[in-house]
């Protein structure tokens, strides 16, 4: 009886490494751009540097490999590179978790069919137990144990296709990257690039690549992440803002909710930066006209009018509380601020980049799914 029973649990395991193993290296068609706008937003003149703003339209797919990530990364370069905005003194600025969804890597492709978030992460765990369980088992005081789970089962493959990927990118376009963001686990810059602690907490970072191909500086943590962020990743203690000195600019980082709060600004006045650059993310397809529901973290940034709620859409609120309103008290004249798109399974994204130089807000052409800008100063 104990020999029938270990035998079939032996068949099952054996089913289960099939199944799990099975549709995971697939060929799959080139990925598609989705490319609508490619703009010039101000004439350069005699405006010698400028910032790309590339704004993805990502879908699962293109997480599935580490030549499909790197290959849909390089089509939006290629498409800035073509139109002549790739020059001396470029920096290219890309989204809020662009990296994040890389815990997909080398997963099965079916994850793509799936109707809703919840359905592919069921399968992902499924078809990952025991790597599912290693992580579990690392995680901390999280709410949503799951992503936490997920997040650091798959971190060092995820530090190292994202840190491949735009180290190879920066050192082939010869500029400064602003790699976007990604969650990991105790993240740090070492000799081998990008590494990470898988028993530390989870950080929302972004990491500024040089034309050497190499981390410039240390992570860039967010550090006011709002309530749906908290239920798996942390508020680091240190809140500091970092600026770094290129040698045709000085730029301060600045990640998506951070840029609604004063204290970041107050940081960034005291460093003089020519401008400051925020990826950023919008959750919901067609979210930005919906009515603006009040700032989702408590405390909320000091200067937030609660009577505002339910009367500013999102966007009129991301004007007058984010990064626009921020640049007129503080002595960076130029700012970008950019927003990740995709096809998220049911969770939609919204957004338009921010353009702001000289107190002014400029007229942006809006993209559809992609776009590329070009911002002079």
């Amino acid at each position: 009886m104990i020999k029938r029973s270990f035998s079939f649990l032996t068949l099952l395991i054996f089913i289960w490494l099939i199944w799990s193993y099975e549709g995971r290296n697939l060929p799959l068609d080139p990925p598609e751009p989705y490319i609508s706008v490619i703009q010039e937003i101000n004439p350069n003149d005699s405006l010698e540097r400028n910032i790309i703003g590339i704004q993805p339209y990502m879908v699962p797919s293109d997480y599935f490999s580490p030549e499909r990530f790197k290959l849909k990364i390089r089509q939006y370069i290629q498409a800035a590179s073509a139109k002549g905005f790739i020059r001396k003194n470029t920096v290219i600025l890309f989204p809020e978790y662009i990296g994040t969804w890389l815990f997909m890597i080398r997963e099965k492709h079916a994850l793509a069919e799936k109707q809703t978030l919840k359905e592919a992460i069921s399968t992902l765990i499924f078809s990952n137990v025991f790597d599912y369980f290693l992580g579990y088992i690392k995680t901390g005081d999280e709410s949503d144990k799951s992503i936490s789970a997920i997040l650091r089962m798959k971190s060092r493959q995820m530090a190292q296709v994202y840190y491949d990927t735009f180290s190879e990118l920066s050192k082939e376009t010869q500029t400064h990257i602003v790699a976007g963001s990604i969650i990991l686990p105790g993240p740090y810059v070492s000799d081998e690039g990008l590494s990470v602690e898988n028993q530390k907490e989870l950080y929302n970072v972004s990491f500024v690549f040089g034309p050497d191909g190499k981390i410039l500086g240390a992570p860039i943590f967010e550090t006011y992440p709002n309530t749906e962020e908290l239920k798996f990743i942390t508020e680091p203690e240190l809140k500091s803002v970092q600026t770094f000195q290129f040698p045709f600019s000085k730029a301060s980082v600045i990640i998506s909710e951070d840029s609604w709060y004063s204290a970041p600004f107050k940081q960034v006045d005291s460093e003089s930066p020519d401008l400051v650059l925020v990826p950023s993310y919008q959750l919901g397809d067609g979210s930005m006209e919906k009515l603006w529901k009040g700032y989702h973290r408590r405390p909320s940034p000091e200067f937030v009018n609660e009577s505002d709620t339910s009367q500013l859409t999102n966007r009129e609120a991301y004007y007058k509380y984010g990064l626009p309103r921020h640049l007129q008290n503080t002595s960076p004249s130029v700012g970008l601020s950019v927003f990740l798109r995709g096809e998220f399974w049911e969770l939609g994204t919204d957004g338009q980049p921010l353009a702001i130089v000289n107190d002014s807000s400029l007229q942006v052409s809006p993209a559809e799914k992609a776009g590329i800008w070009s911002l002079n100063y």
